[in-house]
């Protein structure tokens, strides 16, 4: 096991490597000048000479990208944002937890709806339910999210305002609801430039965490309430891919010799289909699971911005349009990363799953 996962790692460098130069190269290659994107009507050609030369733009590529692997490697220093003038760690520590809450409970919410309502089309296949369920499916995997997402907006927060149904619009916390830091909380006082004050805002930025954490339940239903309807608007297309492949799966299990042999012994029918059935046909459940966190990556850029949440997804659309290279080559780096945390832990978890796949 420590083999394999060693050799995913090592594996896995040259392959961040060639994404952090891929966007490195073409992020440059974007028309238009981040002097002039930054300054705006003040840029002046002196102005834009200065900025150019004193960010090193003026050297060739190849040296740019030298100079910035070592800045991360070695320093291990993002770099300095030209629009905020800020480093883009600090930036990404606020921002990451908030594409984090989202990415998370929208895989929650797809991954146990999108399992359900596969098992039981499964169960029931070729009845009306399962018509029913796979119709839902499709129109979810259609229905783009910048839509589903204004809709969403416009039934809970205007058709059922007033009532217990309405849920916030947009933001992450509402007005006057407070979440202070845990670590506040608890007395400790740490050093803003360790990297223990690092980690911990990061942590706390994380709302559901950091109110579990200092047992604020107002501020944790607050969040949740915040960010239920972002995560249905993007967690709506992997659930219906997850319950369409859920079924796909289970059904093929079903008609297996095995299944009909637990039955014949007299197994309670749960049994057989949760515990026979739907414990043997999750691989390719949990393949796509993993393959739905760049989808969801990708709709959190439309959805960040529907919802005015300020996370990795608008961050990214937001340096890209100001040609600010450094927020770009950062965010795609930390994205790159976790793509292959992911897919090592999902490998990991097809021994665990299926005890015939050896890791060795």
């Amino acid at each position: 096991m420590f083999q394999y996962i060693a050799r995913r790692v090592t594996l896995a460098i040259p392959v961040l490597v060639g994404i952090l130069l891929a966007t490195f190269a073409l992020a440059r290659k974007l028309p238009g000048d981040p002097c002039r994107a930054v300054l705006g009507e003040r840029a002046t050609d002196i102005i834009c000479d200065a900025f150019i030369k004193r960010n090193g733009l003026d050297q060739p590529i190849l040296w740019q990208f030298w100079i910035y692997f070592k800045q991360v490697v070695i320093e291990r220093d993002l770099g300095v944002s030209f629009r905020f003038g800020r480093p883009v760690s600090e930036i990404i520590v606020e921002r990451l937890p908030v594409t984090i809450e989202l990415a998370l409970t929208a895989m929650i919410f797809a991954t146990i709806l999108g399992i359900l309502f596969g098992v039981i089309s499964a169960y029931w296949h070729n009845s009306t339910i399962d018509v029913l369920v796979m119709v839902g499916a499709n129109i979810g995997v259609s229905l783009p999210i910048f839509v589903l997402g204004l809709l969403l907006q416009y039934v809970f927060a205007l058709l059922l305002k007033d009532s217990f149904l309405q849920l916030p619009p947009s933001g992450r916390l509402t007005s006057g609801v407070v979440n202070p830091p845990f670590f506040e909380v608890w007395g400790w006082n740490l050093s803003p430039d360790s990297a223990g004050f690092t980690f911990f805002s990061l942590m706390a930025n994380l709302n559901f965490i950091n109110a579990l954490l200092t047992g604020n339940w107002t501020a944790f239903s607050d969040a949740f309430k915040h960010m239920l309807l972002p995560a249905i608007a993007v967690g709506t297309i992997p659930l219906a891919i997850v319950a369409r492949i859920t079924r796909s799966s289970l059904l093929e299990v079903l008609s297996l010799d095995y299944i009909r042999t637990a039955r014949a012994k007299g197994l309670a029918e749960m049994g057989v289909v949760f515990g026979h059935g739907l414990s043997n046909a999750m691989l390719p459940v949990v393949t796509i699971l993993g393959l739905q966190l760049g989808s969801l990556l990708s709709g959190a850029v439309l959805t960040e911005t529907i919802f005015n949440l300020a996370g990795l997804g608008r961050t990214l659309f937001e340096a890209i349009t100001a040609r600010d290279y450094i927020i770009v080559q950062g965010v795609t780096l930390i994205v790159a990363v976790g793509f292959v945390v992911i897919n090592l832990i999902v490998d990991i978890s097809y021994a665990f799953l299926d005890p015939r796949i050896r890791l060795s």
